[in-house]
């Protein structure tokens, strides 16, 4: 044991709450890449159809996970602090948010409008085809967004308290359900008829809705710290509702911006060719989430850690693991990059029905997304760190840096070069470095180290 590396017995704890959260995605991502393949099948305008509403809905993703984010760092701390008053509030805060906005964006999805989906294709020689394949998909999965709010709510308090493995079997349950309706619905199997990217949303539907009905029936099984009667859903603490928020808010702008600037990112990205650019990034990018599993192990991890020694009181342990949770993300993010370029592999037999100019972007961006991996995984062990404790600042600071420089550099790149879409991708991300260099200074200042629960 020395200043950097800690014991393997905190790291094998840290794997034990790792681990299975990314089994969970690991699944989550194959059977996603799943119906990639089966979507694919479809040609490059439906793929690409669903791509686009796939990165609206993404920062809605972000959305949702960044309100139980928030909600965790108190459920974390609560949990060391064996304050089930304060995880019944936190849990409560959790559902009324993200089901609240969930109901809002289901019926957004479900107006599928023109315009929303236009913004995603802007100059692409291929728009209208694939604007249209968009809405069907969008109106077909609309209902699945309140489902997924609830479910998160549920999975999230649950590996916050270090119930892992009940997330992960509800998951493989689910994915297999998806996975089962969309041989069914997309080519009209066992006599249902062909439904192709709405048959897509809908197995979607279905697999959620199961997801939730086995999280629910799972936690009046367990009843977990943080259940309440649900007749006492409006049972609010308002003061620690609105600390809660506090800290929602500023994790929301960190958040939020991310994912809009890699919407807007994507958006430049379609401009430089027809369905085949737009098919072959959303192709990259699905193979690539297979190895970006490693970054919620550990944010997770590190999150559940350091949360709980904080609520315990226990300021100088967690002064000590804050090298320890650093190096060991570093270490891991070089062992994913290693995994990340032998998944190139797959490619042309997972994509083997799109065109040759799809399968080169796909195959570039996942080298390329590799490549950036112990960067990246070094950078979300930071932002865990700091989010721990509540400092949300730190977000605010290096990703305003960040982003100003990436979107900056993505305009430039589109409108004075030639350059394609992965050349583009490999130099605009260089801007993570100044985030990192932020956030290694902000650390030093030690407003992570307070305890919530006290």
């Amino acid at each position: 044991m020395n200043k950097y590396f800690g014991t393997w017995k905190f790291y094998s704890r840290a794997l034990m709450i790792a681990l299975p959260v990314m089994a969970q995605l690991l699944i989550q991502n194959f059977v996603s890449l799943i119906d990639n393949f089966m979507v694919a099948g479809l040609g490059d305008i439906k793929m690409s159809g669903v791509n686009v509403a796939g990165i609206i809905n993404f920062v809605f993703l972000i959305f949702a996970n960044t309100i139980c984010m928030s909600g965790g760092i108190f459920m974390s701390q609560f949990n060391g602090a064996r304050d089930t008053n304060g995880m019944k509030q936190t849990f409560r805060f959790k559902l009324l948010v993200t089901g609240f906005s969930g109901l809002l964006y289901a019926t957004l999805c479900f107006a599928a409008p023109h315009s929303l989906f236009s913004l995603m294709v802007t100059s692409n020689s291929d728009a209208d085809a694939i604007i249209s394949q968009s809405q069907i998909y969008s109106r077909a999965v609309a209902l699945s967004w309140f489902l997924m709010c609830i479910s998160q709510s549920i999975a999230s308090s649950l590996r916050e308290i270090e119930e892992v493995r009940a997330p992960l079997v509800i998951s493989v349950i689910a994915t297999l359900v998806n996975t089962f309706f969309n041989f069914v619905f997309i080519y009209g199997n066992f006599g249902s008829p062909r439904l192709e990217v709405a048959g897509a949303g809908i197995a979607t539907v279905i697999a959620r809705f199961t997801e939730l009905t086995l999280f629910i029936l799972y936690v009046l099984k367990k009843r977990p710290d943080f259940l309440f009667n649900i007749t006492k859903l409006f049972d609010v603490d308002w003061k620690l509702f609105a600390r809660i928020l506090k800290k929602s808010i500023m994790l929301l702008y960190s958040e939020i911006v991310w994912a809009l600037s890699e919407a807007v990112s994507n958006a430049l990205y379609n401009t430089r060719g027809g369905a085949e650019v737009v098919a072959g990034i959303a192709a990259g990018f699905a193979v690539s989430n297979l190895f970006f599993i490693c970054f919620s192990g550990i944010v997770t991890a590190t999150t559940v850690i350091l949360g709980q020694e904080l609520g315990k009181g226990k300021i100088e342990d967690c002064r000590k693991y804050k090298n320890w949770v650093l190096t060991g993300s570093t270490v891991f993010g070089i062992i994913f990059m290693i995994l990340g370029f032998a998944t190139t592999l797959i490619i042309p037999f997972v994509y083997y029905k799109l065109s040759v100019t799809a399968k080169w972007t796909a195959k570039m961006i996942v080298i390329v997304s590799a490549a950036y991996l112990p960067l990246w995984a070094f950078l979300n062990a930071q932002y865990a760190i700091s989010r721990s404790g509540g400092d949300t600042l730190l977000g605010v600071f290096a990703d305003t840096v960040g982003n100003t420089l990436f979107l900056g550099g993505m305009f430039a790149l589109t409108f004075l070069t030639s350059l394609g879409p992965v050349a583009m991708y490999a130099i605009v991300k260089i801007s993570d470095v100044p985030k990192a260099t932020v956030a290694h200074f902000w650390l030093k200042k030690e407003r992570w180290l307070k305890n919530l629960a006290s």
